[in-house]
């Protein structure tokens, strides 16, 4: 990485981790979910454990980054999720550590100030909100992009097991017929649940956003 190259730094941390009885089985479940995005979407830096309960990556356009944000969401398993903070700017490393390299810049601080906004609205009447995004520079991608996260993040919390794995499949570019093998059901009844859950529009945002927000 150009440390002087504006990219996007995504912390993430796990959601009400203390409701999770046990905490090996939670870290290696999450960690099999990221393993799997990683091989998905490419990234400047694959999205990893650091300490406690908090990941991070480094994505070279936010188009990217949103699309590694949902699957991640979507790969986690039932009953387990995850808050995501967006940061844009610059990363620079200081030195190495236990865990790697030591990392600064103003992509990490505007993404822990967004992870602290996303766990806010967690915790008020946005309670679904999982993702957000801050700019270090003045951005006015900012507010439409955290619209359609709101959005997002709002039919996302509200899907089923299946209706996630559908949308997965979807964002994954497999057939309607190829999820309804998968699924053990009707092409229809895929269909309808990817009408009936929001999926279809959740795809079509995320390609429509991944161009604009270049």
């Amino acid at each position: 990485m150009d440390d002087s190259t504006p990219v996007i730094a995504v912390l993430v941390d796990i959601s009400k981790s203390r409701a999770h009885p046990d905490r090996g089985d939670l870290q290696s479940s999450i960690e099999g979910a990221f393993a799997a995005v990683n091989t998905l979407v490419p990234a400047l830096q694959a999205l990893e454990p650091t300490v406690g309960d908090e990941f991070q990556g480094v994505y070279d356009e936010i188009g990217i980054a949103l699309r590694a944000t949902l699957l991640a969401r979507l790969q986690l398993p039932e009953g387990i999720d995850c808050r995501f903070g967006l940061g844009r700017g610059e990363v620079a490393t200081i030195g190495s550590g236990v865990v790697g390299s030591v990392q600064d810049g103003s992509a990490w601080w505007t993404a822990r100030k967004a992870i602290d906004e996303a766990r806010k609205h967690e915790y008020s009447k946005l309670s679904f909100v999982r993702t957000w995004y801050r700019s270090s520079t003045p951005d006015d991608r900012e507010g439409l992009v955290n619209a359609y996260l709101l959005g997002r993040d709002q039919l996302v919390s509200a899907m089923n097991p299946r209706a996630r794995r559908l949308l997965r499949g979807q964002l994954l570019g497999e057939t309607q017929a190829q999820l309804a093998a998968a699924e053990g059901i009707t092409q229809s009844a895929v269909s309808q649940n990817l009408a009936r859950s929001g999926a279809n529009a959740l795809v079509a945002g995320e390609a429509l956003l991944a161009g604009a927000a270049r």
